[in-house]
């Protein structure tokens, strides 16, 4: 249970106030216009590349596309759990946003990036199976195996963000708290706590790490065992087209990982406030605009979707 602390005003309500980009006043009406657009298109993009999915049956059908399409789901949930706040707090003065509020952000900010942690180590391994096992592929990437690892992605991402939103209500908060950030992230959150923040820092790096590893792990040892396979290969085309199926994947794990790391694995980037905001607007901003594109512009079979639908409305 969360502790307020407020002795010299015990009516008034506890709030934090997102300082966001404020210290770059001329820079509002630009970094607005920005966000505007780079949200517009994270949302066309990753509702569009769901509705494609879904729209092609054999692409609805295929285990790699059945995961893109949930992979672009999730972009455009933890973007929208945050952008239309920073976009807000970019053009109004009040940049208020009540505790329950601030809270409500960070668990399904949370949720939604451990989600996309697991569902990128579950496309790895998807890759791994359609290269190494092309011939079991269907059987062994089975319809009910598919939905259990994309419910076991959502759920742990739901488990890790209860556990760290639980040690954030266990600190205790005195009145109106300035977050030196755009969005109710958990450093941020722990910096303006009257108690002691020691547990919940030291909880989400060890969750953060656990995370990172675990995924990374899968990861690297889908793609081990990837190289080895195409280096195999007599055939140049085959090894091509190999490496082109895993070429968009490894591009989208590498620029959400780095960033990943660099922000919750590194203890000494939380020395440098203006890294934070900028490793925080890559991650729930930059990255889920750049999914859809990264998959979209390498992905034959998607871009031949979209030439139907629009040869068909025409």
């Amino acid at each position: 249970m969360v502790h307020i602390l407020n002795e010299s005003s015990p009516d008034s309500v506890l709030t934090f106030i997102l300082l966001g980009f404020s210290e770059y006043p001329d820079l509002q009406v630009p970094l607005f216009l920005m966000f505007l657009t780079i949200y517009t298109i994270t949302v066309l993009g990753n509702l569009g590349m769901v509705a494609i999915i879904r729209l092609n049956t054999k692409l609805c059908n295929t285990p790699m596309y059945f995961f893109l399409s949930h992979l672009s789901f999730v972009d455009f949930c933890y973007s929208s759990v945050v952008t239309p706040k920073l976009l807000e707090n970019l053009i109004v003065e009040d940049r208020t946003i009540s505790f329950s509020g601030c809270i409500m952000q960070f668990f399904f900010a949370c949720t939604f990036v451990v989600t996309e942690t697991y569902m990128l180590a579950v496309m790895a391994y998807d890759r791994f199976v359609a290269v190494c096992n092309p011939l079991h592929y269907t059987l062994a990437m089975s319809p009910k195996l598919c939905s259990f690892l994309v419910g076991a992605s959502y759920s742990w991402g739901i488990m890790c963000s209860l556990t760290l939103t639980y040690f954030l209500l266990r600190l205790s908060f005195q009145g109106v708290n300035i977050i030196n950030n755009f969005v109710c992230e958990h450093a941020a959150i722990v910096a303006v706590s009257c108690s002691d923040p020691y547990i919940s820092q030291e909880i989400i790096f060890v969750s953060a790490t656990f995370n990172e590893v675990s995924s990374l792990v899968i990861i690297l040892t889908s793609y081990v065992f990837i190289f080895i396979t195409v280096m195999k290969m007599t055939s140049i085309g085959g090894r091509r087209k190999a490496f082109s199926t895993c070429a968009s994947h490894l591009t989208a794990i590498i620029i959400f990982h780095a960033t990943i790391l660099f922000l919750y694995c590194v203890p000494n980037t939380k020395s440098s406030w203006l890294m934070v905001k900028v490793a925080s607007v890559f991650y729930t901003v930059f990255i889920p605009m750049l999914n859809p594109l990264i998959y979209s512009l390498r992905n034959k079979d998607v871009k031949e979707t979209v030439r139907k639908l629009i040869t068909k409305n025409l």
